[in-house]
Protein backbone atom coordinates (compact mmCIF):
# COMPACT_ATOMS: atom_id res chain seq x y z
CA UNK A 1 0.00 0.00 0.00
CA UNK A 2 2.98 2.35 0.55
CA UNK A 3 6.26 2.16 -0.92
CA UNK A 4 9.04 4.10 0.17
CA UNK A 5 11.99 4.61 -2.56
CA UNK A 6 15.82 6.12 -1.95
CA UNK A 7 18.26 7.58 -4.55
CA UNK A 8 21.12 9.22 -4.40
CA UNK A 9 23.32 6.62 -3.40
CA UNK A 10 27.21 6.50 -5.04
CA UNK A 11 30.84 6.33 -5.06
CA UNK A 12 32.28 9.57 -3.71
CA UNK A 13 35.68 10.89 -2.59
CA UNK A 14 36.21 11.70 1.11
CA UNK A 15 35.37 15.22 1.51
CA UNK A 16 32.79 15.24 -1.18
CA UNK A 17 28.90 15.59 -1.03
CA UNK A 18 25.94 13.24 -1.98
CA UNK A 19 21.68 14.44 -1.64
CA UNK A 20 20.11 10.78 -1.18
CA UNK A 21 16.06 10.93 -1.66
CA UNK A 22 13.32 8.37 0.03
CA UNK A 23 10.12 9.41 -1.96
CA UNK A 24 7.08 7.76 -0.71
CA UNK A 25 4.37 6.54 -3.13
CA UNK A 26 1.15 4.45 -2.24
CA UNK A 27 -2.11 6.34 -0.81
CA UNK A 28 -0.56 8.83 1.39
CA UNK A 29 -2.02 11.49 3.01
CA UNK A 30 1.15 12.55 5.08
CA UNK A 31 4.05 11.55 6.70
CA UNK A 32 4.78 12.22 10.15
CA UNK A 33 8.22 11.43 11.65
CA UNK A 34 10.94 9.81 9.54
CA UNK A 35 14.43 8.58 10.14
CA UNK A 36 17.30 7.35 7.73
CA UNK A 37 19.19 4.65 8.84
CA UNK A 38 22.79 3.52 7.54
CA UNK A 39 24.18 -0.14 7.65
CA UNK A 40 27.82 -0.87 7.43
CA UNK A 41 29.08 -4.48 6.64
CA UNK A 42 29.74 -6.29 10.13
CA UNK A 43 28.01 -3.61 12.20
CA UNK A 44 24.55 -2.84 13.50
CA UNK A 45 22.29 -0.61 12.23
CA UNK A 46 22.70 3.02 13.37
CA UNK A 47 20.31 5.88 13.81
CA UNK A 48 21.55 8.81 11.52
CA UNK A 49 19.24 11.31 11.25
CA UNK A 50 15.50 12.09 12.75
CA UNK A 51 12.85 14.44 11.57
CA UNK A 52 9.22 15.39 13.10
CA UNK A 53 6.08 16.42 11.21
CA UNK A 54 6.75 19.73 12.88
CA UNK A 55 10.55 19.71 11.33
CA UNK A 56 12.55 19.61 14.34
CA UNK A 57 15.49 17.17 13.89
CA UNK A 58 17.41 15.14 15.64
CA UNK A 59 21.57 13.40 14.42
CA UNK A 60 23.39 10.96 15.38
CA UNK A 61 26.88 12.76 17.13
CA UNK A 62 29.37 10.91 14.62
CA UNK A 63 27.20 13.15 11.29
CA UNK A 64 26.76 16.74 13.67
CA UNK A 65 27.33 19.54 11.44
CA UNK A 66 27.74 17.33 8.02
CA UNK A 67 24.50 16.14 7.47
CA UNK A 68 21.29 17.35 6.97
CA UNK A 69 17.84 16.03 6.95
CA UNK A 70 14.68 18.04 5.32
CA UNK A 71 11.15 16.90 3.90
CA UNK A 72 9.19 18.40 1.01
CA UNK A 73 5.63 17.57 2.16
CA UNK A 74 4.09 18.22 -1.21
CA UNK A 75 6.14 15.26 -2.68
CA UNK A 76 5.94 13.53 0.27
CA UNK A 77 9.93 13.00 0.19
CA UNK A 78 12.48 13.00 2.68
CA UNK A 79 16.24 14.35 1.71
CA UNK A 80 19.36 13.67 3.43
CA UNK A 81 21.85 16.13 2.04
CA UNK A 82 25.69 14.72 3.23
CA UNK A 83 28.69 16.97 3.23
CA UNK A 84 32.18 16.62 4.21
CA UNK A 85 31.99 12.46 3.69
CA UNK A 86 34.12 10.18 5.25
CA UNK A 87 35.31 6.65 4.71
CA UNK A 88 33.44 5.81 7.62
CA UNK A 89 30.20 7.16 6.52
CA UNK A 90 30.03 4.12 3.81
CA UNK A 91 26.95 2.08 4.23
CA UNK A 92 23.96 0.95 2.83
CA UNK A 93 21.46 4.32 3.76
CA UNK A 94 18.26 3.14 4.57
CA UNK A 95 14.68 5.34 5.21
CA UNK A 96 11.95 4.83 7.33
CA UNK A 97 8.68 6.56 7.58
CA UNK A 98 5.85 7.10 9.97
CA UNK A 99 3.06 6.81 6.40
CA UNK A 100 -0.78 8.21 7.07
CA UNK A 101 -2.63 6.44 4.55
CA UNK A 102 -6.29 7.96 3.16
CA UNK A 103 -7.58 5.80 5.55
CA UNK A 104 -6.12 7.49 8.80
CA UNK A 105 -3.77 4.54 9.69
CA UNK A 106 -0.39 4.98 10.18
CA UNK A 107 2.30 2.49 8.69
CA UNK A 108 5.63 2.52 9.50
CA UNK A 109 7.38 1.78 6.11
CA UNK A 110 10.65 0.71 4.97
CA UNK A 111 12.98 1.08 1.66
CA UNK A 112 15.11 -1.03 -0.12
CA UNK A 113 18.30 1.36 0.59
CA UNK A 114 20.89 3.14 -1.33
CA UNK A 115 24.67 2.28 -1.19
CA UNK A 116 26.96 5.06 -0.39
CA UNK A 117 30.82 4.32 -0.83
CA UNK A 118 33.19 6.94 0.51
CA UNK A 119 36.69 6.44 -1.03
CA UNK A 120 39.80 7.83 0.59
Amino acid sequence: QVQLVESGGGLVQSGGSLRLSCAASGSIFSIDAAYWFRQAPGKERELVATIGDGEGTKYADSVKGRFTISRENANNTVYLQMNNLKPEDTAVYICNAHVVVATGKMYSSWGQGTQVTVSS
